[in-house]
């Protein structure tokens, strides 16, 4: 689900980088604005693991687990704006 999720957010206009650790994805605004943000690509029902775990605990910027593309572009437009 990760290219699909990728690839969705690149269509509305987000930079994605793929960083594979701590977290799966950096997630910048592009010209929805100024912003970044780290998302965590899970299957349904799946968890973050202990070093991930850690990684987020102590992380204070924004970071969202998704497990579809939908919800990562909700995570990156807000509910809102998609209704």
């Amino acid at each position: 689900n990760q290219p699909i999720i990728k690839a969705a957010l690149e269509a509305i206009g987000c930079k994605v980088y793929i960083s594979r650790q701590p977290l799966d994805l950096i997630v910048s605004g592009g010209h929805l604005g100024d912003f970044n943000l780290l998302m965590e690509v899970k299957m349904p029902g799946k968890g973050l693991n202990a070093e991930q775990q850690l990684f987020w605990d102590g992380w204070p910027g924004r970071k969202v687990i998704v497990t579809t593309a939908e919800e990562a572009i909700e995570a990156v437009l807000g509910k809102e704006l998609l209704r």
